[in-house]
C-alpha cells in the first residue's frame, strides 16, 4: 500500500502565544506514561533528560497546568505519571491527528505515487557550529 510510504505529522501552533504541540511532545507524554519515569521515557526516544524536562516545562507553561505529577524516590523509587490534563491533552492531540490522516488519505496516496523510488532522502538539518574567538 502506498500509505506505508507517506507519513503525515501534525503540529499545532497556538497564536498569539507562539506555543506549539506536536508529535515529539505527544510521543514524550506517551513514553512517560509507558515507562513511569522521565529518564526512561527520554532514553527510549534517544533524548537527553534535560531536553525532556524542558519540553515538559514548555507544555505545562503553554497549557497553564501540570501535565505530569512526580513521586519522590524511596524504597520503591520515584516516578512520574500524567495528570488528567496531560492525559486529556494527549488523547485530544491523537484524535486530531487521526482525523487529519483520515481526511487526507486520498491526497497522501496520490503524493506517494508521484515520488520516485530512487529519490534522494531528505537531508538531516545541519547542526549549528559554535564559533570560538581566536
Amino acid at each position: 500500500m502506498l500509505m506505508d510510504m507517506a507519513h503525515l505529522s501534525v503540529r499545532i501552533d497556538f497564536e498569539p502565544s507562539g506555543s506549539a504541540f506536536g508529535p515529539g511532545m505527544a510521543q514524550l507524554l506517551e513514553r512517560l506514561s509507558e515507562h513511569g519515569t522521565l529518564r526512561r521515557a527520554a532514553a527510549s526516544m534517544g533524548m537527553s533528560y534535560r531536553k525532556a524536562w524542558l519540553l515538559i516545562r514548555e507544555i505545562q507553561a503553554a497549557f497553564h497546568g501540570a501535565v505530569v505529577t512526580a513521586a519522590v524516590g524511596g524504597a520503591g523509587g520515584g516516578g512520574m505519571r500524567l495528570t488528567e490534563l496531560g492525559t486529556s491533552l494527549l488523547k485530544t492531540y491523537r484524535r486530531i491527528e487521526a482525523g487529519v490522516m483520515q481526511a487526507s488519505q486520498p491526497e497522501l496516496e496520490g503524493l506517494a505515487a508521484m515520488v520516485h523510488a530512487d529519490a534522494a532522502p531528505r537531508r538531516a538539518p545541519r547542526k549549528k557550529r559554535l564559533s570560538m574567538p581566536i
